[in-house]
C-alpha cells in the first residue's frame, strides 16, 4: 500500500511535444559509478533501421493474413484498422511512460517518423524489456491474435500495423537480452541507454566502454 502511495505521489507523465533536435535538451540524471553504454545505433541509424524492421514485420504478418480465406483488404475494416495504429502511436507511448515509477517524459520526432519516451529512472532488465513490449502487445499481439481467432479484419489489421510499428522497442530489447549481465540496473541518458551493476565497484568509470554503431 505504502508502495502504491509513494508511485502515486512521484510518477508524472509529462507531454513535451517536439523534440528540438539537441539531445542536450532530453532529460538526464548524472551518470552512476562504473556505467556502461549499451552498443546501439544514433537516433538516424534507429530510425532507419526501425523502419526497416517494420516494413518486414508488417509484411510478414500480412502474408499470414493473405492466406485466410475471410481475410479482404478492401473493405472499411482493413482501412480503419491501419488508421486505428496510426491513433494508437501517442497511447503507445503512454502504455511505455506508465511503467516508469518517476517521471516519464513524451516527444514526437515526425520528421524521422519517431515519437518517444524518456525517463531517467533506473530499472531492472526484466521492468526495461516489459516496458519495451507493453505497448505492442496491447495494441498489436492482443488484436491480431484475437482478429485470427473472430476472423475479424479490423482488429487483424490494427494487431499487424501496430506490431511493426513496435520495431524500435524490439531493438532495445534485444540490446538488454544480450548486453545486460544479471542483477545490472538500466538508465536512459539521452538517446542512449547504459547498464551498472550497483553493488560492483569494480567496473570500469562510466563511458569507457561505451560505443555506437
Amino acid at each position: 500500500m505504502k508502495a502504491l502511495q509513494e508511485r502515486e505521489i512521484h510518477m508524472k507523465i509529462k507531454y513535451m511535444g517536439a523534440f528540438s533536435g539537441n539531445e542536450e535538451d532530453l532529460p538526464r540524471k548524472p551518470h552512476r559509478p562504473g556505467t556502461v553504454q549499451f552498443r546501439e545505433p544514433d537516433m538516424k541509424k534507429l530510425a532507419l533501421r526501425a523502419n526497416v524492421i517494420a516494413l518486414v514485420i508488417i509484411a510478414f504478418l500480412f502474408a499470414i493474413l493473405a492466406f485466410q480465406s475471410w481475410f479482404t483488404v478492401d473493405g472499411w475494416s482493413f482501412v480503419l484498422g491501419a488508421l486505428a495504429s496510426l491513433v494508437c502511436a501517442i497511447p503507445h507511448e503512454y502504455i511505455h511512460a506508465i511503467c516508469f515509477r518517476e517521471t516519464a517524459y513524451i516527444y514526437t520526432n515526425l520528421k524521422q517518423g519517431m515519437l518517444f519516451v524518456v525517463g531517467p529512472e533506473d530499472m531492472t532488465k526484466g521492468r526495461f524489456i516489459f516496458m519495451s513490449l507493453l505497448p505492442s502487445i496491447v495494441f498489436g499481439l492482443i488484436p491480431y491474435a484475437a482478429g485470427l481467432v473472430l476472423h475479424n479484419v479490423f482488429l487483424a489489421t490494427l494487431g499487424a500495423t501496430s506490431l511493426g510499428m513496435g520495431s524500435g522497442d524490439y531493438i532495445n530489447v534485444w540490446n538488454a537480452l544480450w548486453q545486460m549481465p544479471k542483477g545490472a540496473l538500466t538508465y536512459l541518458y539521452g538517446f542512449h541507454s547504459f547498464w551498472y551493476q550497483p553493488h560492483d565497484s569494480r567496473q570500469q568509470p562510466a563511458g569507457t566502454e561505451a560505443e555506437t554503431e
